[in-house]
C-alpha cells in the first residue's frame, strides 16, 4: 500500500516536471525565459523543454499587429478653441526581449504619448485647418511615437483620427458661415451668368450691325456697280447707233433719207406742240417745211449760214399767234 502511494506520488511529480518543463509557444507568439532570474533567450513557436526549477517563462508577448484605442481628449488649437478629439492606434511589437525589459507596461506609456503629441499637434493649426489636416496630423504622431517605442522594440505602424468634435456654438457659427459662404457663391456666380449673357447679347448685336453694314455696304457697291455698267453700255450702244448713223448717211441716198427722217420728226414734234400749254412761240417760216429741213440739214453738216427765208440765230421772233379756242 504504501508502495503504491509513494509510486503515485512520483507519478504526480513527474507530471508536475514535465507541465513546468515542456512549453509549446503558439504561432506568431514569443516567450521570454528565465534562468535563475536573468534573461536566458526567446522561444520562438513550436515545443521546447525547458530545465526544471531552472527555466521560467517570465512575459508572453505577441507578434501580431496591436490596435490601442487612444481615449478622446480635451485639445486646444492655435486660435483658442476647445475640441474633443480621440483617434487609435496601430503597432506591433519587433523585439520581444525589448519590449519586455525597456518598459513596464508599453501600453500605457504609448497611450499618454499618444495624447500629449496629438495635444501638441492640434495647438499648430486653426481649427478651420484641423479637418483637413487629419493625414498631416496622423503622419507627425506616428513620427513623434516612433522616435520613442524604437528604444522599446515595438514599431507603430500608423495612427488614425476617429473624432474631432468642436463646441456646439462654435458648431453652429461654422454652419452660419458655411451656409453664408454658400449663398455669397450662388450670388457670384448668378452674377456672372447675367454678365456673360449681356456681353453674349452685346456681341451678337454687335455682329448682327456689323453684318447688316457689310450687306448693304456690298449692296450699295453692287447698285453702283450696276449702273455704271448699264449706263457704259447705253453711251456704247449710243455712240454705236450715232457711228452706224454717219455711215448710212455716207452712203448714196443717205443724204436724202436723212432729210426724210428730220422732215418725219419735225412734222410730228410740231404737231405735240399745241398739247404742252395755251401759248406758242413758232418760226415765222412755219408753213415752209423745206426751209425747216434745209436748216437742219445745215447744222448736220456743220454750215455757218442759214437757208434763205430761215430765221437767224438772235433775230426778233414774231408775236405768238393767239389758239384758237376750243369747240
Amino acid at each position: 500500500m504504501i508502495a503504491l502511494v509513494v509510486a503515485v506520488v512520483v507519478a504526480v511529480f513527474v507530471v508536475f516536471v514535465v507541465l513546468r518543463t515542456a512549453v509549446v509557444v503558439p504561432q506568431q507568439s514569443a516567450f521570454v525565459v528565465e534562468r535563475l532570474g536573468r534573461f536566458n533567450g526567446v522561444l520562438d513557436a513550436g515545443f521546447h523543454i525547458l530545465v526544471p526549477f531552472f527555466d521560467v517563462v517570465r512575459y508572453r508577448q505577441t507578434l501580431k499587429e496591436q490596435s490601442i484605442d487612444i481615449p478622446a481628449q480635451v485639445c486646444i488649437t492655435r486660435d483658442n478653441v476647445q475640441v474633443h478629439v480621440d483617434g487609435v492606434l496601430f503597432l506591433k511589437v519587433l523585439d520581444p526581449q525589448r519590449a519586455s525589459y525597456g518598459i513596464a507596461d508599453y501600453y500605457f506609456a504609448i497611450s499618454q504619448l499618444a495624447q500629449t503629441t496629438l495635444r501638441s499637434e492640434i495647438g499648430k493649426i486653426d481649427l478651420d485647418r484641423t479637418f483637413e489636416a487629419r493625414t498631416h496630423i496622423n503622419a507627425q504622431v506616428v513620427e513623434e511615437l516612433d522616435k520613442a517605442t524604437g528604444p522599446w522594440g515595438i514599431k507603430v505602424l500608423r495612427y488614425e483620427i476617429k473624432n474631432i468634435t468642436p463646441p456646439q456654438d462654435v458648431l453652429a457659427a461654422m454652419e452660419k458661415q458655411m451656409r453664408a459662404e454658400r449663398e455669397k457663391r450662388a450670388v457670384i456666380l448668378a452674377s456672372e451668368g447675367e454678365r456673360d449673357a449681356a456681353i453674349n447679347t452685346a456681341e451678337g448685336r454687335k455682329q448682327q450691325v456689323i453684318k447688316e453694314s457689310e450687306a448693304k455696304r456690298q449692296q450699295q457697291i453692287n447698285e453702283a456697280q450696276g449702273q455704271s455698267q448699264a449706263i457704259l453700255e447705253v453711251a456704247q450702244a449710243t455712240a454705236e447707233g450715232i457711228r452706224k448713223v454717219g455711215e448710212a448717211v455716207a452712203q448714196p441716198g443717205g443724204v436724202e433719207a436723212l432729210q426724210l427722217r428730220v422732215a418725219e420728226q419735225w412734222v410730228k414734234e410740231f404737231g405735240n406742240l399745241a398739247k404742252a400749254g395755251n401759248t406758242l412761240v413758232v418760226p415765222a417760216t412755219l408753213s415752209d417745211v423745206a426751209s425747216m429741213v434745209a436748216l437742219a440739214m445745215k447744222v448736220v453738216r456743220g454750215d455757218g449760214e442759214a437757208p434763205a427765208g430761215a430765221a437767224r440765230p438772235g433775230a426778233p421772233r414774231p408775236p405768238p399767234m393767239p389758239r384758237p379756242p376750243a369747240p
